[in-house]
């Protein structure tokens, strides 16, 4: 696959998202989470979305005109509503009204609502490891993963991330979904007709499948069993319950083109290490557990792999399939 330059690709996402309808500011946001996502490995996370995004802005299930806004606020929380808009620009605002309530009340936490597919999540931290914090971020998604002893999909896989700065090193980055797998993954092996492991997913009648289209049609595995299982349900509350937004069960799939408008909810925590034990403690003692990490010569620290495809992609460009980059050029030029 040849490689593109971030600059460009960066670009021609902003392009093909103008022309379906979004505004400059949700354009460039998601654009430049999508190609961040791509330079980092998460293909899933990446420029294979354009195509959806476009297609959700067309027929409504995103509006591209929505303004981000803050709907309610009270001394370190705060509510972020994105209009059913898409969700970065959304995330952003969420993230920086975080960072500022960490710097004056020591903690900050603002949820989002009427929201939608937030990409990888812990690009969404980026800035609050940058600010010298602990960042958390939190989001539900459409229905993939039954409760527990269930059959019928209820929870999303919705996924968890986290970010650890340190002094003098690259941050400690940790991003899971809750299910076996993403499901971006299983949605990119259906787009190219591959199959996926065994242990990823059941097919409609609960049976273990291989085949990634009979898995989209199916459920989700939790990883872990029982303990995945209990993390969703948490994270379907502290993302729904806390904010307003939509459940899992009552928003339709993102890998249909005709739906209802998602109104996902996501949740984000900064947190000063100076309102606690003091910024000083915090970083020595991340270093004492990461030495130890590091005693064992074949541990690599989270994020580094993202970091380190991150700094490649920044010099020799991205490598997208080539009927992709046709399709995203095809809806750039309108």
């Amino acid at each position: 696959m040849p490689q593109h330059s971030i600059e460009h690709l960066t670009e021609l996402a902003v392009r093909a998202l103008a022309a379906a309808g979004a505004s400059a500011p949700a354009a460039r946001a998601s654009a430049r989470a999508l190609v961040a996502a791509d330079a980092q490995g998460l293909a899933s996370h990446g420029l294979s979305r354009i195509p959806q995004y476009t297609t959700f802005l067309r027929n409504g299930r995103s509006v591209g005109g929505a303004e981000p806004s803050i709907r309610n606020a009270r001394g370190a929380a705060a509510l972020v509503d994105a209009h059913c808009g898409m969700a970065y620009a959304a995330c952003d605002l969420a993230v920086e009204r975080c960072i500022a309530n960490a710097r004056e009340f020591g903690i900050g936490c603002v949820g989002v609502t009427n929201s939608n597919h937030f990409g990888a999540a812990a690009l969404h931290l980026e800035a609050i490891g940058a600010a010298g914090m602990v960042g958390l971020a939190f989001s539900n998604s459409p229905a993939a993963m039954p409760a527990w002893g269930g059959r019928t999909p209820l929870f999303g896989t919705n996924p968890i991330a986290a970010i650890f700065p340190r002094r003098r090193a690259q941050p400690l980055v940790i991003d899971l979904a809750l299910s076996e797998t993403a499901r971006g993954k299983i949605m990119l092996a259906a787009k190219e007709g591959k199959p996926i492991p065994a242990g990823w997913a059941v097919d409609r009648d609960g049976k273990p499948t291989t085949d990634a289209r009979e898995a989209l049609a199916g459920s989700m595995l939790p990883a872990g069993g029982v303990k995945g299982a209990m993390l969703a349900l948490t994270v379907e509350l502290l993302a729904v319950a806390l904010t307003g937004a939509a459940f899992g069960f009552e928003a339709d799939s993102f890998f249909t083109d005709e739906g209802n408008q998602p109104r996902l909810g996501q949740l984000f925590l900064a947190i000063d290490p100076g309102a606690l034990a003091g910024a000083d403690t915090y970083f020595s003692r991340t270093e004492v557990l990461v030495a130890a990490m590091l005693e064992d010569d074949v541990v690599r620290l989270p994020g580094e792999r993202r970091r380190q495809l991150a700094a490649i992609a920044a010099r020799e460009g991205i490598a997208i399939p080539d009927a992709l980059y046709r399709q995203i050029t095809a809806l750039a030029a309108g």
